[in-house]
């Protein structure tokens, strides 16, 4: 099977967000996207962009993305992040998950970053497979904490 990897550029977006949906879905959370296509255009090619995104492409279609960002960590320094890797269901299986991460830490190689993070749901099973069989340390004991928008405003409201 044929596709190819680049940058994601403004044309790309419409795509991006689908797949994003597309990922919701798949995690059993289909409302909770809230991001549009014109948060991603201004996120991600406006003025001051918030994420870098790599696109597979298969002919003309945009069949997977990873989307990065830089982040610090007070150990380490610069660390790259990873929010999602989503190849669309159609193509699961091909290589295209593995030729976006091999794009991603090649990318954070030339950034010279001390480590690439990401998350994944502990019921992903073959996610966490494939992540483990290129080296990834899955690490289990480590709990995901997050304020959310009415959290931020519960949390600023209590003190």
């Amino acid at each position: 099977m044929s596709f190819s990897i680049r940058l994601a550029t403004r044309e790309d977006v419409k795509s991006i967000h689908d797949l994003i949906v597309e990922l919701a879905v798949f995690e059993k959370e289909p409302d909770a996207v809230e991001i549009t296509v014109e948060d991603l255009l201004n996120d991600g090619f406006g003025v001051d962009k918030k994420f870098v995104c790599f696109v597979a492409e298969q002919e003309t279609k945009v069949v997977g993305i990873a989307l990065v960002y830089s982040r610090y960590s007070t150990w380490k320094g610069s660390v790259l992040h990873l929010e999602d890797l989503i190849v669309s269901q159609s193509m699961r299986g091909t290589g295209l998950g593995t030729a976006l991460l091999n794009e991603v830490v090649k990318y954070a190689s030339r950034l010279k970053v001390k480590r690439v993070s990401w998350e994944v749901l502990d019921w992903n099973e073959p996610a966490i497979k494939f992540y483990e069989q290129k080296g990834a340390n899955v690490m289990r004991d480590w709990d995901v904490v997050q304020l959310d928008e009415e959290g931020i405003k519960n949390y600023l409201n209590a003190i």
